[in-house]
């Protein structure tokens, strides 16, 4: 299994942990990955970080395919991975209806098929076997639809592909995660459960039997962010567990609706069902701390490494053990970074 660290976006200013960066090159770390929401994009720190850093691997996690055209993804895929030397991981995903129309101002419609055109086009263009042309529902190349001059023809990229670049999507939804396995080279998680990684290898696996292209399953990225604490104390470890029950309350109870959550899904099909549907109801009820609460250390046990160097050295194993591929390391602690290396070594 690989670390990579996820240094997630920035607030209100652009902030990069240099020295956690260096800690993670230093300490053999494959990769880190940056993400975008309606504030700082993903390519633009992740281009900084690779001028200086030429060691770690170079990934997106994610950029929102709705705030780009498919061939401007291309564009900056290929240009990522001339400069980086080949060391670029294209990660991409949807997003949700709030950001989608609401920064974006494009409709929240059919994403699974859009997702399946955007990743088309986008193969297409790295592919550069042909000039590209392509005629779906939500991409027409070169275009004729209303308002068309009737000027444009199919063109192929000036710019040559070197080797590669593995595309990744990122889903928690069961029919997201047959598309990932179907079409993708690995998918992007933000919660996965190691003991009960079925709920998402499962789909991941009905989608890969479909495949064409000849790939094998052992090649599939399985790629779960995981937050680390590390404390000096178990009494310590309730204060650091906060935040993170922050987080899970945020997303099982108000990332969509009451009945289409996949966050939410998602634990309940781990066997956090009653755990839930009560953080789910306090959140819609705005009751949000009391959605907090709710949150139980178990949950947060299972899904992130909390505690002192011997409770996380044991919780370890389940992740060394897993399908996962490389785990998002989300940390700030430098010496977090050094024990997960170490564990990871051993």
């Amino acid at each position: 299994m690989k670390l990579g660290l996820t240094i997630g976006y920035s607030g209100r200013h652009i902030n990069i942990n240099w020295d956690l960066i260096r800690e993670c090159e230093e300490m053999g770390y494959d990769s880190v990955w940056t993400a975008e929401s309606w504030g700082s994009d993903a390519v633009s720190p992740l281009a900084w970080i690779g001028a200086r850093h030429e060691k770690l691997n170079l990934g997106t996690s994610i950029m929102q395919m709705p705030g780009r055209s498919p061939a401007n993804t291309a564009m900056t895929a290929l240009t990522m991975q001339q400069l980086s030397g080949g060391r670029f991981k294209l990660g991409l995903g949807t997003s949700g209806p709030q950001v989608v129309e609401g920064w974006h101002g494009k409709p929240w419609y059919k994403p699974l098929t859009m997702t399946r055109e955007y990743i088309t086009v986008v193969k297409k263009i790295l592919a550069r076997e042909e000039p590209l042309e392509f005629h779906g529902e939500f991409f027409d190349i070169p275009f004729r639809g209303e308002h068309s001059k009737g000027l444009g023809k199919p063109l192929k990229s000036m710019i040559h592909p070197t080797e590669p670049i593995p595309i990744h999507l990122g889903s928690m939804a069961p029919k997201g995660q047959q598309l990932c396995g179907e079409i993708c080279d690995g998918v992007h998680l933000t919660c996965m459960i190691p003991e009960k990684h079925e709920v998402i290898t499962d789909n991941l696996k009905a989608g890969f039997e479909k495949r064409t292209d000849g790939k094998k399953w052992e090649d599939f990225e399985i790629i779960p962010m995981v937050a680390v604490a590390l404390t000096e104390s178990v009494d310590l470890a309730q204060g650091a567990m906060y935040p993170l029950k922050y987080q899970l309350a945020l997303y099982i109870g108000g990332m969509g609706a009451k009945n289409k959550n996949f966050y939410k899904d998602f634990w309940v099909r781990s066997g956090f069902e009653e755990e839930s549907n009560r953080i789910q109801e306090l959140f819609l009820n705005g009751d949000r701390e009391g959605a907090v609460r709710a949150v139980t250390d178990e949950m947060v046990q299972a899904a992130y490494l909390v505690g002192t160097r011997d409770q996380i050295a044991e919780r370890f194993e389940a992740w060394k053990n897993s399908p996962a591929t490389t785990i998002m390391v989300g940390a700030i602690q430098p010496e977090a970074i050094r024990l997960l290396a170490e564990l990871n070594q051993s």
